[in-house]
């Protein structure tokens, strides 16, 4: 792409205050270190053990905390539900680190961000249960998001898509899904060797795309089952979430470190779920603030 491209007031809209469009945050307020989360409630947990704050700012979904957590500057942002948020949320993070609002061009050093997100997630094997984390190693968008941009096959694993979508007898009508690996440092470093790394599958929605039926009928009843039983050197899918192949996949792109650790709140299989997990997802949090 050119360097010397100003990029229109269309394609990249700042607030009259100087700030992104959706997000509403300027570039002074970007952190380096940001912890990403669905519920805009749960910024207001994270944001519980921080020393100091220096902001709180929300629109819409969107609600972000930026402060101080022992000695580290950092941020918590929340992204709603699904990709199509995380693709908003990644680009104007992004422009905020990396291009100049004031002459509306790439900046000549790009700036490079750490992005954790903390969910919750559906396990799609038994020995997976309620209240265990799971990080995606790879993370598996089908939503399409990535397939609009130049480049995909770049950062895809081209092999694990192909042998995805032959085992499961993909349909043409359905989006190409993607799968983006986490960043391995990142993964490391959040990881060590009290979370499990798996096998992502982020749902374009929370019921049909996810195999639940409630009032309208499945185009393939068998798809979770077919999904359950595939293997990729080996190993198996291990949960459903919506975001993390969009987030890892745009953040890989755009040159950030990006990854997706989901305490598990359902178990598929059993069809069975808790709906009191936040001492789970607490304690997720914790561990994450620390090691980030």
């Amino acid at each position: 792409m050119d360097p010397n491209r100003i990029i229109p007031a269309s394609e990249l809209i700042i607030n009259d205050d100087g700030s992104a469009f959706h997000i509403h945050l300027r570039p002074d307020m970007l952190r380096d270190k940001i912890i990403m989360v669905g519920d805009p409630g749960r910024v207001t947990m994270v944001a519980s053990y921080f020393d100091t704050i220096d902001y709180d700012v929300q629109s819409r979904e969107f609600h972000a905390i930026g402060g101080t957590y022992k000695g580290k500057k950092l941020m918590c942002i929340s992204h709603g539900i699904g990709s199509d948020n995380i693709e908003i949320v990644v680009t104007e993070l992004d422009a905020l680190a990396n291009i100049d609002f004031e002459t509306r061009k790439v900046k000549p050093e790009h700036r490079t961000l750490e992005m954790v997100r903390v969910g919750t997630s559906g396990s799609l094997q038994e020995d997976l249960h309620i209240g265990d984390f799971v990080i995606a190693e790879k993370g598996t968008g089908t939503d399409g998001i990535l397939n609009f941009y130049a480049d995909r096959d770049r950062v895809c694993d081209l092999d694990f898509e192909h042998d995805l979508m032959e085992h499961c007898e993909w349909r043409k009508s359905w989006a190409a899904p993607y799968t983006v690996d986490a960043d391995p440092e990142l993964v490391e470093r959040i990881g060590r060797d009290d979370m499990t790394r798996g096998y992502t599958i982020s749902a374009v929605g929370f019921y049909a795309p996810q195999g639940r039926m409630v009032r309208l009928p499945l185009a393939d009843p068998g798809l979770n089952e077919k999904i359950e039983s595939f293997r990729f050197h080996g190993r198996p899918v291990t949960n459903f979430e919506m975001e993390s192949g969009c987030l890892q996949g745009m953040a890989k792109m755009l040159g950030h470190k990006a990854m997706t650790v989901c305490c598990i709140i359902a178990e598929r299989r059993l069809t069975k779920a808790n709906t009191d997990y936040k001492p789970s997802v607490k304690k997720l949090i914790e561990t994450v603030l620390d090691r980030i």
